[in-house]
């Protein structure tokens, strides 16, 4: 680790993503902090709710509640950081910190990446081969599936940190941008990144494309085999159980394509944090709504909650007999 820092004499980056907002961040930061904590809110209730409700206990539902999850890791990366940077207006970070909140951002933003592949494999299983879907979805088999998203997520961005470690820093150490990130760092260094820039973009490239094509020829066989549904009720029903994990792949997927595998790097630092906004921030806010409200079960097991902690609320208040005898 200190043979690839030799050449690096800065010890510590300044982030000001925020200081151009001027009279508005306190705005910003009151906005930014209620999203966080409905962001935690929202996706922590999927989990547990998934958890608590042994209907709710399937592959689909399993991967959903951990897709929840990274969402609260990412964010708890990304946002709170954010906030101390709207608060101070610039925000001192320690070189390898930065390089540790790079790499986490990476991964769990890879681990996402390939649990929405496992996903939509399984919409295909369920949908193209429903009579077999038990035999195949098995417990081992979604243990296996799980397990190598997380180790495909912890090693994939290895290769981006070890590019960026062996780069040297020498001057300027300001950072125009919401954390730290790849290509805000590239154009940092004090030498020329021309071949670290292609050789992230084409890992990026094949990471990104390879997986949603994936997904593409998934949702391609998904959609021949609902078009041979001769019941209307039953096409609409195959077609509900893909909306909200489609309309999470396209989000995250436009996102992810705009930052990561774009030709060139000399794009405005506001262009970046727009972008990056997108996929910290709103992403993780929109995925407990999409979930929630176009998902049938997930409202039927969250109305069964709320009536079962109504009725333990009713039973253990004062007189509670007397209340219950009257309604």
């Amino acid at each position: 680790m200190e043979s690839m820092n030799i050449s690096t004499s800065v010890s510590e980056f300044i982030m000001v993503g925020f200081s151009t907002f001027g009279h508005f961040r306190p705005l910003i930061f009151m906005v930014l902090l209620v999203i966080y904590f409905l962001i935690i809110f929202g996706n922590l209730s999927i989990s547990v709710l998934i958890l608590y409700d042994r209907h709710l206990q399937t592959p689909m539902y399993l991967f959903i509640s951990m897709f929840s999850f990274l969402e609260i890791l990412f964010t708890t990366v990304s946002i709170p950081f954010m906030l101390t940077n709207i608060w101070k207006g610039e925000v001192q970070i320690e070189f390898s910190h930065c390089m540790l909140q790079m790499y986490l951002l990476h991964s769990w933003g890879i681990t996402e990446n390939y649990l929405l592949n496992i996903m939509a494999y399984d919409r295909m299983v369920a949908i193209c081969d429903p009579l077999r879907y038990h035999v195949i979805m098995t417990s081992n088999h979604c243990t296996v599936l799980l397990l190598s998203c997380w180790l495909l997520g912890f090693t994939s961005p290895i290769v981006h940190l070890v590019s960026v470690l062996k780069l040297p820093f020498c001057g300027p150490n300001t950072i125009n941008h919401l954390f730290c990130d790849l290509f805000p760092l590239l154009k940092l260094a004090c030498t020329d990144t021309s071949y670290t820039f292609i050789l992230n973009f084409l890992i990026s490239l094949c990471i990104i494309s390879g997986t949603f094509l994936f997904i593409i020829l998934t949702y391609l066989k998904v959609i021949f085999t609902i078009l041979k549904i001769r019941c209307m009720d039953g096409r609409k029903k195959a077609f509900s159980t893909c909306a909200s994990h489609l309309t999470i792949v396209l989000l995250f997927y436009g996102s992810l394509a705009f930052i990561y595998i774009r030709p060139r790097v000399d794009y405005t630092p506001e262009y970046d944090k727009i972008i990056a906004i997108n996929y910290s921030v709103l992403i993780p806010f929109l995925n407990p709504i999409i979930y929630s409200f176009r998902n049938r079960e997930i409202k039927n097991a969250l109305k069964k909650l709320l009536k079962r902690k109504k009725r333990f609320i009713t039973t253990f208040m004062p007189h509670g007999q007397n209340i219950i005898i009257r309604s």
